[in-house]
């Protein structure tokens, strides 16, 4: 069928059901809901079998409908009713929610039903962010399949509207948040808005917006006084414990998410360290040794890729026999663009992230004493997917997306890039993904070569099939031989060209991007921060920075693969 996606961006709910589709053999395109007269626009000329607007929470626009068969995915089950259905899910503590498509028409309460999915919450409140792009995507990428089956039978008619309670009618997510209340409110209250807007708050006399938040022990103290610091997060009471606070922005307007030590800054003279928090693990067993990361929406700011390096020394400096290097929620998204963009003098921040993101990826490669196994659980973009391919065995999670690209972002590469991805998909794939600017699947990459193994289930079930699979090739008879072959394979291609000349030519390319602008890489990265609407799809934009140096607004999450 010939399916026209309409979406507000390209992020990554939108990029697994276009992948799904696509891989479902249907033709697919995307269009960007800027105005009825483009959306109209892109009707016409794709000519589609079925518009799906599959990230919407409100209705199609009247032309759309009125002119083609169109079905929005909702993100909540069949019956639910009111705005913000993502964030009573999680501030309601519910047990179960869901997906349901609809029938596009003048009211979307009460319409005509295509289908739905039905999905567990997790135990632990979610982020909003983290629901969305996880179990809300996974469903919907299911749901379209069963949307698009339904379109090309003749006679199917969708279900009559799912009876539902009232409309809910509730505040926009976010509002004041008071220390005094329970820790389990803070938490469901501050992951039920996270992402965006945040909950409003004070610390240390500062109004601020609070994100990423986690139980602490229970300690005595007054609420909202600070308690202790640790890797950029603070220690806060509540009314009966405390949480860990990672993330906040200051004021309103310009300001950015940042770690909160950056935003708290002097008012945290006497704040003593603690533990109990960090972003970086290391686990090991008999043969096998874990270095764990989690960084907030899988930014890495230069210092994080500095702590990170330290960490991936000492697990290489073990007796174990397996390296696993396990990414967080999202694996890698590259640089920190926010913490660069907050900075006094931004080019130099980009600078020493982008010097230290390579440094990471070369420690990576080079670890010649121990066979490298990447555990990627979560989405990855841009120099993310390079970290990723640095393993000598790459295992990804059936639905992660990955976005081994730099372009929409206004950089001419990183990572290693330049070695890591031709290593594994050749010279011609290589230059052929990195021009096209659009996500791989996990089973494509596995075709393609840029991993090794997909494995299906949850984040537990695919963490735990990784680290058999790790036990088994540490124990493996071929063990010695496969090392032997790695560090043999690793000579080769350093007597052939070494890394640092990798490095050297890849420094040198982004020294005129980051200080000379040529790719547009300063309104890129000031669109993705401060979300501005986009002005084009990635691939457009993509194709554009082909024939020119100009850089129109990108897509805020797509443009930074």
């Amino acid at each position: 069928m010939r399916i026209l996606l309409v979406c507000s961006s390209f992020d990554g709910l939108v990029q697994r059901v276009w992948l799904a589709l696509r891989r479902a053999g249907h033709e697919v395109s995307v269009e960007l809901a800027l105005s009825e007269r483009l959306v109209m626009e892109a009707v016409r000329l794709a000519k589609p079998d079925l518009v799906i607007c599959p990230s919407a929470a409100g209705r199609a626009p009247a032309p759309l409908w009125e002119g083609a068969r169109t079905v929005v995915i909702r993100p909540g089950p069949p019956g639910d009713r009111g705005p913000f259905p993502l964030e009573r899910a999680i501030a309601g503590g519910v047990g179960e929610w869901g997906v349901t498509a609809l029938q596009a028409g003048r009211e979307m309460e009460g319409a005509p039903v295509w289908g739905h999915r039905m999905f567990a919450m997790p135990a632990e409140p979610p982020r909003r962010s983290a629901l969305y792009r996880g179990p809300v995507a996974e469903a919907a990428a299911e749901l379209v399949l069963e949307v698009a089956d339904r379109a090309a039978d003749p006679g199917f008619v969708p279900e009559p509207p799912v009876p539902g309670g009232p409309v809910v009618r509730v505040r926009e997510p976010g509002g004041v948040l008071s220390w005094e209340a329970p820790t389990e409110e803070v938490v469901r209250r501050v992951r039920a808005a996270d992402g965006e807007p945040g909950v409003v708050a004070e610390l240390c006399g500062l109004a601020v917006r609070v994100f990423d938040v986690y139980r602490g022990p229970v300690l005595g103290g007054a609420p909202g006084v600070v308690a202790g610091r640790r890797e950029g997060a603070v220690l806060v009471h509540t009314g009966d414990g405390t949480v860990w606070v990672g993330q906040l922005r200051a004021g309103e307007g310009g300001a950015v998410t940042l770690p909160a030590v950056s935003v708290l800054g002097g008012r945290l003279d006497g704040v003593r360290e603690r533990p109990g928090f960090s972003e970086i693990t290391y686990d090991r067993g008999d043969g096998v040794g874990v270095v764990g990361f989690d960084f907030y929406e899988g930014a890495m700011s230069a210092g994080q890729c500095r702590r990170l390096v330290a960490a991936l020394r000492y697990a290489a400096a073990q007796d174990t026999r397996v390296l696993v290097v396990r990414g967080g929620e999202v694996f890698s998204r590259g640089v920190h663009l926010e913490v660069i963009e907050a900075a006094r003098y931004p080019e130099l921040e980009a600078w020493m992230n982008v010097t230290a993101f390579g440094l990471l990826c070369r420690e990576l490669v080079a670890c010649t004493g121990q066979l490298v196994v990447t555990s990627v659980g979560g989405d990855a973009w841009a120099g993310g997917v390079m970290l990723a391919l640095g393993g000598d065995r790459v295992m990804v999670r059936s639905g992660v997306v990955l976005n081994p690209h730099f372009r929409t972002l206004g950089l001419s590469g990183g990572g290693l890039w330049a070695y890591v991805l031709p290593r594994r998909v050749g010279a011609r794939q290589a230059r052929r993904l990195a021009w096209r600017a659009l996500p791989v699947g996990a089973q494509e990459a596995v075709e393609l070569g840029l991993a090794d193994r997909v494995v299906p289930g949850s984040r537990p079930e695919f963490e735990g099939a990784v680290l058999e699979y790790a036990d088994r090739l540490a124990s493996s008879p071929r063990y010695e031989r496969l090392l032997a072959a790695k560090r043999e394979a690793r000579e080769a291609d350093e007597r052939r060209k070494p890394l640092e000349a990798y490095r050297a030519e890849e420094l040198a390319e982004l020294s005129r991007d980051v200080f000379g602008d040529r790719r547009g890489f300063g309104e890129a990265r000031r669109a993705l921060v401060h979300g501005r609407r986009p002005a084009c799809t990635p691939a457009r934009l993509a194709l554009h920075r082909r024939g020119s140096g100009a850089s129109p607004a990108p897509d805020a999450e797509a443009s930074h693969m």
